[in-house]
């Protein structure tokens, strides 16, 4: 059984007034601006950030419980809400998915509560379930027939998030599946090149694996030790760049401070007397770079979300991101935001996410079933998505 996550509910995040969202391999949200794309991938942004922080100070990055609770409407909703399902731990699977459920509340006055549910499949038919309200902890078990029976009750700090502190609990109570959700959720990556920081150089790597950074700044460690550890990834990364990228010859590495101290991307170009410093390459080739260090990172979290995945690159460079994406998709999965009809004429019905607004402020994901999708295309006789969607066809204006 793959190990993905399967799903995910959103209630009061921001614009996602109640949302419901299948997740597959690939994912690609398309819609206008202000449709809800950048906040689905905030809410799996600050899941993260709970499990790396805690609560309370996910919250404050943010500005606070006000800021991230749903801001449309006439009265402010009390509480914020997400549910995810997945196939994570040993014997979970699609019809007894891992489900864990996060919901924080308004108290009146001052501050804000906190709910956690955590249900996970054990072996022979039972299963677990953590509950977490105030500063009580109750782990049940449920048996075939769903009776229950509480068996152990821990105390917990109020703000505390559950599964960045539930480890602790014996394996037979479950510390082991606890601590699975939490380092898949803490390894949860919103990812976006920046450039500025992609072009200087980064420290020469010192761990065995380099952990590629959110925004790629240290995109010339990670490279070199890619080609230190993984001889084919490289060498096909490499083709890659030299396949999107004509007067690229090959991609090589110099050490301006000297040897283990810094390390930056030089490229070697057609026509020209020296290479060319990664600093001096155009804004599209260091993203495409930095995207495929992402494709090729052989040590991918849990779930990979970028935003506006095509700026910057030109469209001869989609269809082979989209190959490698659906490649990739089998080590990670990817929630991708784009405003490119041409990457969406690239993908299948139930890759694409069509996102709409509607009037109350509330997103609308998805504003189309791939069973809806799937009838538009065949009613406009193979049509590629990006062209209906660009036409109005599927909803979700450009």
């Amino acid at each position: 059984m793959e190990k993905r996550l399967i799903a995910v509910e959103v209630e009061n995040f921001r614009s996602l007034r109640k949302i419901s969202l299948p997740l597959r391999p690939l994912n690609v949200l398309v819609g206008p601006n202000g449709a809800g794309k950048t906040n689905v991938l905030e809410v799996f942004r600050f899941l993260a950030d709970v499990i790396r922080t805690d609560l309370e100070p996910a919250l404050n990055l943010r500005g606070g419980f006000g800021e991230v609770r749903f801001w449309g409407g006439e009265k402010p909703p009390s509480h914020i809400q997400i549910r995810l399902k997945a196939t994570w731990t040993t014997h979970s699977s699609r019809n007894a998915p891992d489900e864990y459920l996060l919901r924080v509340g308004r108290l009146r006055g001052r501050g804000f509560s906190r709910q956690e549910s955590f249900q996970f499949k054990r072996y022979r038919g039972r299963g677990r379930r953590i509950t977490i309200s105030g500063q009580k902890v109750s782990v049940v078990g449920i048996d075939k027939d769903q009776t229950e029976s509480t068996e152990q009750e821990i105390g917990i700090s109020a703000l505390s998030s559950g599964l960045s502190t539930l480890p602790r609990l014996s394996d037979d109570r479950g510390g082991t599946e606890v601590t699975t959700v939490a380092q898949r959720l803490a390894s949860f990556r919103v990812f976006d090149v920046r450039v500025d920081a992609a072009r200087r150089p980064s420290r020469f790597p010192r761990a065995e694996r380099e952990v590629l950074d959110d925004d790629a700044a240290n995109l010339a460690g990670f490279l070199l030790n890619l080609r230190s550890r993984d001889e084919g990834a490289w060498r096909r990364l490499v083709d890659d760049a030299m396949a999107v990228l004509p007067q690229l010859e090959g991609i090589d590495f110099d050490y301006p401070s000297g040897a283990a101290r810094e390390v930056v991307i030089v490229l070697n170009e057609r026509g020209m007397r020296r290479p060319t410093q990664l600093a001096d390459a155009s804004y599209g080739t260091i993203r495409l770079l930095g995207l495929l260090a992402l494709l090729y990172d052989p040590n991918p979290p849990a779930l990979t979300c970028v935003e506006e995945i095509d700026h910057g690159l030109h469209p001869q460079a989609l269809e082979l991101l989209v190959e490698r994406l659906r490649e990739a998709s089998e080590r990670t999965q990817f929630l991708i935001a784009t405003h490119s009809p041409a990457l969406a004429d690239r993908l299948a019905p139930e890759e694409l996410i069509v996102c709409e607004r509607r009037d109350d402020g509330s997103s609308m994901i998805p504003a189309l079933s791939v069973e809806r999708i799937e009838q538009i295309v065949d009613a406009s006789e193979g049509l590629p998505l990006g062209e209906l969607w660009f036409s109005g066809a599927l909803g979700g204006d450009l």
